[in-house]
């Protein structure tokens, strides 16, 4: 309203010849208002809990203590000062709440307040139950085992200095040069060395290492030439020796591009050959082996296939000078 008052008539007249058609039902004043005058921050949920309908309507039992009641609650009961909460008369009758047995109710297991009084008139305490001797059934209802305070003595606090104050270093006296120079004497009167040993110039005080053999980092083999047999595939003229500390037959010959001992030779045994064999016979039998593997390996002859390699060979080379001589005569 007080935005159409401040309106002039000129701006009055041109709106109702030409309305502004399309707009909402709903002054945008009080729209405006409704979000940045009169809104209020909303209770929104803490870290790490899920939001569902209606959290923000459910009650914060973490703020309510069972027994306390807040003024809220005495006002909307219509409790006066002093007065005790309508539900008592029932627990007096029944007994104390199951879900809270050891809670204490001022009437029921606890003495009433300063000034009230039991009975059934307004204001009233109601009736405490008793036994047959008159004797509280849930409690000390009446007082009468109540515990004075415990008193203890406090200690006198200096409120002179306070925390986190920075203590006073005191100042260390200087010594006169007279005075350092008698301490220094008396300290060389003392000696720890015992008499008839003299001093040692150097002092080593580290621990002393144990000094282990030097290993040997590397060994030269010694090498030798052997003749390559006939039909070997593969085969090396160099060969090298191996000497081993538990080794008992002595240097052994190793191929290095085959990986395998030169002097492996299998000799079968018969187990009734062995009870009458001795040194002298093994020794003919691994000859004998030996001799054998010599002439398996001279029988194979490769003499044929290494001659069609070299025949295919020739034959491409000659195809090749062809071809060359064909490109050289061929003109444009």
């Amino acid at each position: 309203m007080e935005k159409e008052d401040s309106k002039k008539l000129k701006q009055k007249q041109r709106e109702r010849m030409q309305p502004k058609m399309g707009k909402m039902d709903i002054d945008y004043q009080v729209l405006h208002d409704a979000f940045f005058k009169y809104q209020t921050k909303p209770k929104l949920t803490m870290h790490g809990d899920l939001y569902h309908e209606g959290k923000e309507f459910e009650v914060k039992l973490r703020e309510m203590r069972p027994g306390q009641l807040s003024q809220e609650l005495k006002e909307s009961l219509g409790m006066p000062e002093g007065a005790p909460p309508p539900w008592l008369i029932n627990m007096q009758r029944y007994g104390p709440p199951p879900s809270y047995p050891h809670l204490k109710i001022p009437g029921l297991n606890a003495p009433i307040p300063e000034g009230a009084s039991f009975g059934y008139h307004p204001g009233g305490w109601g009736k405490p139950p008793v036994d047959e001797y008159g004797r509280p059934v849930y409690g000390d209802v009446f007082g009468v085992h109540r515990q004075e305070p415990d008193h203890y003595e406090v200690e006198p606090v200096d409120r002179t200095k306070h925390w986190g104050d920075l203590e006073e270093e005191e100042e260390e006296e200087e010594i006169g040069e007279e005075e350092l120079e008698a301490g220094i004497a008396s300290v060389d009167s003392l000696s720890t060395t015992p008499t008839g040993v003299e001093t040692p110039d150097v002092i080593d005080l580290r621990k002393s290492q144990r000094k282990e053999p030097e290993k040997q980092l590397y060994q030269v083999l010694e090498e030798r030439e052997e003749r390559i047999g006939p039909g070997t595939i593969l085969g090396t003229s160099h060969t090298y020796v191996l000497t081993g500390a538990g080794d008992k037959a002595g240097a052994k010959k190793v191929d290095l591009l085959k990986g395998q001992k030169t002097d492996r030779v299998d000799i079968t045994l018969r187990p009734e050959e062995l009870e009458a064999l001795d040194d002298h016979a093994l020794a003919a039998k691994f000859e004998e082996a030996r001799e054998e593997e010599k002439l398996r390996s001279q029988r194979e002859d490769f003499s044929d296939m290494v001659a069609e390699v070299e025949r295919k060979r020739k034959r491409k080379l000659q195809e090749r000078e062809g071809k060359s001589k064909k490109q050289k005569d061929f003109k444009f």
